[in-house]
């Protein structure tokens, strides 16, 4: 993997078409697959597919566990078609199709149903080839879903928006027999959080076998830190800097960048890395071996903590008065090296890196990423040029995080950005027509991978912005549709992408 020539596109599973509130793991994500086939795209991005929560706005990158996926990706329609469920038992949750945004809400009240009805089934020994198939899943995926199923069914028992350091202390403090009396009391509502996760990746694997048959590779997202609401805080907390009430003393975030100006606090409580260092790192191999049951490639996000880590003190508001903390990468990743060989690990180290990050991705041999909507800032030694780029190089037009090129060219840039990017490409771009002029761009690159966001595929502008960093609502909703992904589309892509060697 990232050793060829080759060019990918960006969506989350959440952004495909469909008509149960969000995008999921069924059919139109295998309709893709052959639209990215169809496109000479060998690698799909996509966002962590983790549980999200509400009150995060459900940000893929704020988790309650590490290792369960999200029941919201769950297909209905695929549930129909392996006998689980009756046509009867989705159509109430079916909604108008071609809608451009996110509905959560929604998506998640059909989904728990959806589970409901099949745990239903499966007691009246309606599914019994199923049922030794969920009885092998729970035994298989022990290690981390007992924990999980736990978690979540006291979570909802408790109270959703309670936090779990305010549960009963014997539970809190995960005291044997109090887990023992939790686990007999919730029976029913653990075996259904199981349920959830033995569908989901029931349909993963489904969507795999598509991507293998097709030759597209899965591109995972790692984000590098957990959620302190998460299974893994709860049932590991000596992995993490927690005081002796189990609260966070500090918290990650990022100093001041071309984001914030304040910098970004993310909350999260950050690792006790000396711990997991004297633990031979197991929390850290189990968690990657995971992510590589879901994806061929993982994007290791804010590749910058593992060199050194920003705390914040947990008072503050903002995270311009942290600090930089040591963090042990180096042992960690030579550590991952010795078990798998060449580390199919992408580094995302935009923002401000240092000598020491340099070191740690070239020790590694980790290709690193790209932005151009970065590049045209006046500088002509600006890294983001495509005159710059490095063969072991992710080159990105832009990412979840930034406008979309359009949007990026309308609203965002300036007179001096404009005029030298009308020298680069020895044009000056329509509005309508720059997005299409970055992809060339990106494919054009010596960098051996280019991932394009679908909305700049598609020339979309700033209502296509997936996410705007520490904005607290209007993120993670846009959707595509089934008509946007159309052979002319396709056709053109495949096209340039040939053109460029890829």
């Amino acid at each position: 993997m990232l050793t060829d020539r080759a060019s990918g596109i960006l969506l989350h599973i959440t952004s495909l078409p469909g008509t149960y509130g969000v995008g999921d793991v069924g059919p139109q994500a295998r309709r893709f697959v052959d639209f990215l086939a169809a496109a000479g795209q060998r690698y799909w991005q996509v966002l962590p597919v983790h549980p999200t929560q509400d009150g995060a706005g459900h940000s893929p990158y704020s988790s309650t566990s590490a290792h369960a996926g999200n029941e919201l990706l769950i297909s209905p329609e695929d549930l129909v078609a392996e006998g689980l469920l009756g046509e009867s038992h989705i159509r109430p949750w079916r909604r108008q199709a071609g809608e451009s945004q996110a509905h959560y809400d929604w998506a998640q009240a059909a989904k728990r149903e959806c589970c409901a009805v099949v745990q239903d089934r499966l007691h009246r020994r309606l599914l019994p080839a199923f049922e030794a198939e969920f009885q092998d899943f729970c035994r298989t995926q022990r290690g981390w879903l007992d924990d999980f199923a736990l978690f979540s069914a006291a979570k909802n028992h408790f109270g959703p928006r309670r936090s779990w350091r305010y549960w009963p202390e014997e539970i809190r403090l995960r005291q044997p027999r109090a887990l023992q009396w939790m686990r007999q009391e919730l029976a029913l509502a653990i075996e259904r959080e199981k349920l959830g996760q033995c569908l989901f990746f029931r349909q993963w694997r489904r969507l795999q076998a598509r991507c293998r048959a097709k030759e597209v590779a899965l591109m995972g997202d790692v984000p590098i830190y957990v959620d302190y609401e998460s299974a893994d805080v709860w049932s590991h907390p000596e992995y993490f800097k927690l005081d002796a009430t189990l609260r966070p003393p500090v918290v990650a975030g990022v100093p001041p960048d071309y984001f914030s100006a304040t910098g970004q606090r993310w909350g999260n409580p950050v690792y006790d890395w000396r711990k997991l260092c004297q633990d031979g790192f197991h929390w850290w191999v189990d968690r990657l071996e995971g992510e590589l049951q879901l994806c061929d490639v993982l994007r290791l996000d804010h590749f910058r903590g593992f060199s050194a880590c920003w705390e914040v003190p947990v008072e503050h508001e903002t995270a311009e008065n942290g600090s930089w903390v040591h963090v042990p990468g180096e042992a960690l990743f030579a550590l991952l090296q010795e078990h798998w060989g060449r580390l199919p690990l992408v580094a995302e180290d935009l923002g401000y890196i240092t000598d020491e990050v340099r070191h740690l991705k070239q020790r590694f041999d980790l290709p690193g990423m790209a932005l151009l909507v970065f590049a045209f800032d006046g500088d002509p030694q600006n890294a983001f040029l495509p005159e710059h780029h490095d063969p072991n190089l992710v080159v990105y037009t832009g990412t979840h995080d930034t406008n979309t090129v359009r949007g990026w060219y309308e609203e965002e840039i300036t007179a001096e950005q404009r005029s030298q990017l009308r020298r680069h490409l020895g044009h000056a771009p329509a509005a309508s027509h720059v997005a299409q002029d970055l992809v060339r761009l990106a494919l054009e690159s010596r960098a051996r991978t280019a991932i394009l966001p679908l909305q700049d595929v598609l020339g979309l502008g700033s209502e296509a912005r997936m996410n705007v960093p520490a904005a607290p609502e209007g993120n993670w909703i846009w959707r595509t549709s089934s008509e946007a992904l159309h052979e002319d589309v396709a056709a053109w892509l495949a096209e340039v992408t040939a053109a460029s060697g890829r």
